[in-house]
């Protein structure tokens, strides 16, 4: 038997994960999903679906729009991709890789995603949640600004407005 590279087992490890969630609703692992899932397992940053239906078709997929929006609803029910808003007024998503957990810094004006973990952080959440009796379950942070790029170059009117309309 040859060699089988790491992200190949990866994505079989996915698939059959999939798979596993598929059956236990009485749904299939087609080649659509699969060609989905594929995709994302293969982007290193977040994306949105008209993003992800847009590469599958130049790829020389013949999927459709909501094939891709429903296998994503259903990507992200198993655990195996997660949704964000990132403050934009749609959805954004990327893949789980196991139990990774970051956090996000957005910025307003060229909309670059930068990842970070910070484990004191983590640590003070944790803290604050105690002090309060609260059973921490989930928490996402996300921090809104400008880039290094773009400080100093952004209009102060369209950043306010941004701003003003962010769905976080």
């Amino acid at each position: 038997m040859g060699h089988v590279p790491e992200s190949r087992k990866a994505r079989s490890a996915e698939a059959a994960r999939f798979e596993v969630f598929l059956r236990s609703r009485k749904l299939k692992l087609t080649g659509e999903r699969l060609a989905v899932l594929a995709s994302i397992f293969q982007r290193e940053s977040h994306f949105d679906a008209e993003t992800l239906h847009a590469h599958l078709r130049t790829a020389g997929g013949n999927i459709s729009r909501a094939t891709v929006y429903r296998t994503l609803d259903l990507l992200v029910q198993s655990g195996l991709v997660r949704k964000n808003s990132l403050g934009a007024s749609h959805a954004n998503y990327e893949a789980a890789q196991g139990d990774e957990h970051h956090d996000h810094l957005i910025c307003l004006n060229c909309s670059q995603v930068v990842e970070f973990y910070r484990p004191d952080i983590e640590n003070l959440q944790e803290q604050i949640c105690a002090a309060h009796g609260f059973k921490l379950i989930h928490h996402s942070l996300q921090i809104f600004g400008l880039c290094p790029g773009c400080t100093g170059q952004a209009d102060e009117g369209t950043i306010r407005n941004r701003v003003a309309q962010l769905h976080t």
